[in-house]
């Protein structure tokens, strides 16, 4: 992915504007594993705009690095609109960034339920101090490797919303 052309010149393009805007981006990543942090990092000069990245794979890691609660895990699960909302807060609180973005979901090929099937994925965007949106998306039973990179495209595309 990190190789794609497109991918990348649509990273530099986001990169430069935040750097022109004076904001820095943290990144909390659950089923794309670091795949946006890697992505906007692929390009020279990202230090001035990447502050920092968290895999939070595990329901622990969620917790521990970023502060999501255990009972909201409990009670909604980690691919959720709380959890991907308490993600993005999380990043942002502890970083130094002006906005976090956060992707939890199944990418398959397992792991899917009838109530939250394979290709479901979450995102979070938090800015300051106010409330994190919320991004559903349904991508369906695509491989693995498709479902990431949607994700990855996605949550670019919320990064991009917040300059526009």
């Amino acid at each position: 992915m990190i190789e794609d052309a497109a991918l990348l010149a649509r990273a530099e393009t986001l990169l430069r504007a935040y750097e022109t805007a004076g904001l820095r981006i943290a990144t909390a990543e659950s089923c794309t594993g670091g795949l946006v942090a890697a992505l906007l990092t692929a390009i020279a000069g990202s230090s001035a705009v990447v502050e920092r990245g968290f895999v939070t794979y595990s329901n622990e890691a969620k917790t521990d690095l970023i502060g999501v609660p255990e009972e909201m895990l409990r009670a909604h699960g980690a691919v959720s609109e709380p959890t991907a909302r308490a993600m993005a807060k999380g990043a942002l609180a502890a970083s130094r960034a002006d906005v976090a973005v956060s992707i939890t979901g199944i990418a398959g090929p397992g792991g899917g339920t009838p109530d939250k099937p394979v290709g479901l994925v979450h995102f979070g965007l938090a800015r300051g101090n106010g409330e994190a949106r919320h991004q559903e998306r349904r991508y369906g039973p695509l491989c693995r490797g498709e479902i990431r990179r949607r994700a990855v495209e996605d949550a670019l595309s919320l990064l991009e919303g917040i300059l526009g």
